[in-house]
């Protein structure tokens, strides 16, 4: 073994840094020594899997070739580049390449090299980021198959080095948030496998994310056709029972094979043979048990590579977690039917711990209205993800639930009640011998405690006394969350927040429920007498400039705000960025900030979650928003000016479907349809008071991060919001927390990177929505109609509401929206989301901005490419993608 003097923690022994190990050497926890590939590889070859014996040049070696390479000018740049600047990283990136292969190579290197290289060999990148729990880095660097001879390996060898820096290679670091300059590229020199047949076997689904599923695609020769995708390979499915229940044979009309003289070659396959499955139901059913073997051994599903040789030897050639899995949830519990609330309310990235301490505080108090001995625990499960999943499980066993459940999610969150109804014919979830009495004697008890009957009739006959009993709602609610008196001790404020949270908001919400439902059930009367004489979209018209949307109202404000900042030159230079160089903002700009944010401040992009800054805290983007409001050049684009026009169509509509209703319906129809625009608007006034005492909350849980940074607990005040409520009491009694705060923001950190969050898992792992959604019409995307009309624009694909900039009649696409969106609504000429029903929240302000909108279309952040033209239907729910011009 080589080794060279160096850093004792480079994990060698007596101080020595080693140049070359061989796999009998390396375990798991080097992989800072000996990248991800090869640390696996030699903990698989030492727990006795069948993995070809081979080497690993170290990091060391690489460390040495480059140090003087003249790399960090370029590491400097890369780090100064945005992950969207491809153009610049591709330069950049070409430039280490160059720096790389130019470097020379030390004697005892090349010795090293050429000592491991005595027969054909694969030669083969193992970056120290590379095969994470959370990003894999697959095919991010090169592999050398076949190479035969000193020279050759040698050559392989400095050609991994410099794919280290390859165009995706680079672009996948920044888009994962790794740091160039503390990567390092060992190298695997392993022996030749000459496969008769190879592929890749994942002991999980990763389509479906059904765990324990052996999942392999095979081909003839090399594995790197099927990597490669150069063949369709022949698809097994086992299940852990051993049973076979999925055979697809491909066509598989190449194979990669080893050259004569080193290299591979692609050979023609054809006839009888390229159709034959490739591998025997014996030979299957090895490769699933030794799939069982390698997850049992990680405790996690695996990625793995194989390969079976001339004599029929099976070879384990690599092995990684499968990193798009969505974690297991509820410790163990089967059978369990999980819905994400968190992705349904338009919160897309992590939740804090905080952040789900206090939402569940609020899921015990509104259980508690049904039951007082029910606890959040029992239907919020823990998450490694950090978001926040219900277990709907006993509503989709019940009479009632299975009724009622996916009516409601049609309009809060339309696709995930299309998954759950797919889950209604699934025998694990047929209804129980439940009480469908218990609800009902819940929903009687619940509609006399707060007299919901007499309210809404009141509500209905005269719409002030619900705008009356929601300003008394609002007083109460603020005397509530009013802090301790004096100088409370931070004991104290987390004992208010529990109180707050947990008992003191949520029981007064159903005071503010009559009017708004009242709202709804005159729709829905109109509607049914309407039955068959009204055309697509012209009832939702009915709902377009709603009055009394506490967030319309928002978003008003803010253009009211911007108006009398445009008259102000030094306020207009401040936001287009040519401002005082100490940043301070002009007074009228200033006056104008504050006054939106005294009414406002404590609303924000992911609002739901207490542990997000709110506007208060951070106004950037309340600033950008109003930046992005002074580009509205177009009187009649004007936000006010659209939400009046909406307000006038909507009438006109009114008296247009009563009149076609005749002359005994009529009436009705007109009454029912003017109470539901003088109540429904209220529905938005609920979440906006809860928001509002999540703002309070956290400025009383600041107060104990500070107490708490003071004493030394914690690193920095905001910390306090990485913990739960348990741990911050911990803390106050005198227990360190910042090494658990650097642990969490790590695992936050990563999640934020996370793309796909399920909206429905159940607890073996699968997500239904990939077995149950159905293809999208030929030539469009489809999605749920939201907003009535349709608009052509420019599509403007924003994945983060924060900087975001959208020039008026551009068509915004994203994933969800909250109310932290909404401001740019006001410029868009339409509306596309990925989630969402007719009535959820960005549906809402559609219409009553009278943009056209499409909601629930699968995909569409990807479909879409910022910049194409797009037709959005919102009558119709279709979204259609322009040809590309000429």
């Amino acid at each position: 073994m080589f080794t060279t003097q160096g850093d004792p923690a480079a994990g060698s022994r007596a101080g020595a840094r080693p140049l070359i190990l061989p796999f009998t050497e390396i375990t798991r926890e080097m992989t800072g020594l000996a990248g991800g590939k090869a640390a696996n590889l030699g903990e698989l070859t030492r727990a006795g899997f069948p993995v070809p014996p081979g080497h690993c040049l170290t990091t060391e070696a690489y460390r040495r070739v480059t140090r003087g390479a003249g790399l960090a000018e370029v590491l400097d740049a890369l780090a100064g580049t945005p992950a969207q600047d491809t153009a610049g990283l591709a330069a950049l990136a070409a430039r280490a390449r160059e720096l790389v292969l130019a470097a020379p190579v030390p004697d005892d290197i090349a010795a090293a090299v050429r000592e491991a290289a005595r027969e054909p060999v694969a030669v083969r990148s193992s970056a120290t980021a590379e095969d994470l729990p959370d990003a894999s880095f697959a095919g991010q660097q090169d592999t050398f198959l076949n190479v035969t001879g000193p020279d050759a390996v040698l050559d392989a060898v400095r050609r991994c080095w410099a794919s280290l820096w390859t165009d995706r290679a680079v672009a996948y670091r920044a888009a994962n948030g790794v740091d160039h300059a503390g990567v390092r590229l060992a190298v695997v020199i392993q022996r030749m496998v000459a496969a008769e047949v190879a592929g890749v076997m994942f002991t999980a689904d990763p389509v479906t994310g059904r765990r324990h599923q052996t999942v392999i695609d095979a081909s003839p020769g090399l594995g790197e056709a099927v990597v490669s995708g150069a063949v369709n390979p022949d698809h097994f499915v086992v299940t852990p029972s051993g049973e076979i229940v999925t055979r697809r044979l491909g066509d598989k009309l190449v194979a990669v094979r080893p050259a004569e003289g080193g290299g591979v070659e692609r050979v023609g396959r054809d006839g009888p043979a390229a159709g034959a499955a490739c591998l025997t139901d014996e030979q299957v059913l090895a490769l699933a048990r030794l799939g069982t073997r390698v997850e049992d051994h990680y405790g996690a599903p695996q990625d793995t590579e194989w390969a079976i040789d001339a004599a029929g030897t099976l070879w384990l050639t690599q092995a990684r977690p499968i990193t798009t899995l969505y974690p297991l949830l509820g410790a163990g519990r089967t059978g369990r039917v999980y819905f994400c609330f968190s992705l349904a309310q338009g919160l897309h990235r992590p939740i804090t711990p905080m952040g789900r301490s206090a939402m569940t505080l609020i899921a015990s108090s509104v259980l508690g209205l049904y039951d007082p001995r029910r606890r959040a625990e029992d239907v919020l499960p823990d998450d490694p993800a950090m978001r926040l999943f219900f277990d709907m499980t006993g509503p989709l066993r019940g009479r009632i639930g299975r009724a009622v459940l996916p009516r409601v999610l049609d309009i809060m969150e339309a696709r995930s009640a299309v998954v759950l109804r797919s889950l209604l014919d699934d025998p694990r979830f047929t209804p129980g011998r439940g009480r469908p009495l218990a609800a009902l004697r819940f929903a009687a008890r619940l509609a006399l405690t707060y007299r919901l009957p007499a309210r809404m009739a009141a509500a209905l006959a005269d719409p002030r006394t619900s705008r009356r009993r929601i300003d008394q709602v609002a007083e109460l609610l603020g005397r509530r969350l009013a802090p301790p008196p004096g100088n409370p001790t931070a004991g104290q404020r987390l004992d208010h927040v529990e109180r707050c949270l947990g008992s003191q908001v949520m029981p007064l919400l159903p005071l503010i429920a009559p009017g708004p439902l009242a709202g709804l059930l005159m729709f829905a009367l109109a509607a049914r007498l309407l039955r068959g004489r009204t055309r697509p979209g012209e009832l939702l018209t009915v709902l377009r400039g709603l009055p009394h949307n506490v967030t319309t109202e928002m978003d008003l404000a803010l253009w009211d705000a911007a108006t009398r900042v445009r008259a102000d030159e030094a306020s207009v230079c401040a936001l287009s960025g040519d401002g005082p160089p100490d940043g301070e903002l002009p007074p009228v700009l200033r006056a104008e900030l504050a006054a939106f944010l005294d009414r406002y401040g404590h609303r924000a992009v992911a609002e739901i979650d207490l542990g997000v800054p709110r506007w208060s805290d951070d106004p950037a983007h309340v600033l950008g928003v109003l930046a992005n409001y002074l580009r509205v050049d177009d009187p009649a684009a004007a936000p006010d000016a659209q939400f009046s026009r909406g307000a006038r169509e909507a009438e006109a509509m009114v008296a247009t479907l009563a009149r076609r209703a005749g002359p005994v319906r009529g009436p009705l129809v007109r009454f029912a349809l003017r109470r539901a625009r003088a109540l429904a608007g209220a529905r938005e006034t609920p979440k906006f008071l809860v928001v509002g005492a999540l703002g309070a909350m956290r400025e009383q849980l600041a107060a104990v991060g500070a107490e708490l940074a003071g004493r030394g607990l914690l690193a920095a005040p905001e910390d306090v919001f990485m913990l739960s409520l348990a741990e911050a009491r911990e803390a106050v009694a005198g227990a360190d927390r910042r090494e658990l705060v650097e642990r969490r923001r790590a695992t936050y950190a990563r999640e934020m990177r996370r793309r796909h969050v399920p909206r429905v898992l159940l607890s073996d792992g699968t997500e239904p929505e990939a077995t149950a959604t159905a293809p999208p019409a030929e030539g469009a995307l489809t999605g749920t109609p939201a907003s009535p009309g349709t608009v052509t624009g420019i599509a403007r694909v924003v994945l983060d509401p924060v900087g975001a900039r959208l020039a008026p009649g551009e068509i915004l696409v994203a994933p969800s929206t909250d109310p932290g969106w909404t401001p740019l609504f006001l410029t868009a000429g339409g509306l596309v989301m990925e989630m969402g029903g007719p009535n959820s929240h960005g549906a809402v302000v559609a219409r009553e901005y009278g943009i056209p909108a499409v909601v629930g279309v699968p995909g569409a952040t990807s479909a879409v490419t910022d910049g194409q033209t797009i037709t959005v239907d919102g009558t119709g729910g279709g979204v259609l993608i322009a040809p590309p011009a000429g």
